[in-house]
């Protein structure tokens, strides 16, 4: 029989998984920013697609893995929340970079 028990962790509390989390949230967020401003403006539309691309794809491969580690669920500490922001948005992100780029081609 397993006793162990994980404590509880504050809300405001920054732990190194949220910190991550957030992270890669932020990443996320600001390749989708860019892809959209390389659809929308097309002078330095292949570097901002290709930073959108980029940073899409680092979203993706640090939320999965923030989310991929969890031991838990949203409010463990863990960056549960975070890492599943990050994976959408990265995705978005990822998207709108490659259609970015594609057009300027």
């Amino acid at each position: 029989m397993d006793t162990s028990t994980t404590a509880a962790v504050a809300a405001y509390t920054l732990t190194t998984g949220r910190l991550f989390g957030t992270v890669a949230a932020l990443l996320a967020l600001a390749g989708a920013v860019l892809g959209a401003l390389a659809l929308i403006r097309p002078a330095a539309a292949r570097r901002r697609a290709t930073f959108a691309l980029g940073t899409g794809l680092a979203g993706l491969v640090v939320g999965g893995f923030v989310v991929g580690l969890a031991k838990g669920g949203p409010g463990t500490g863990y960056g549960v929340v975070g890492g599943w922001a990050a994976l959408a948005i990265g995705l978005i992100a990822t998207v709108l970079g490659g259609l970015a780029l594609s057009r300027a081609r």
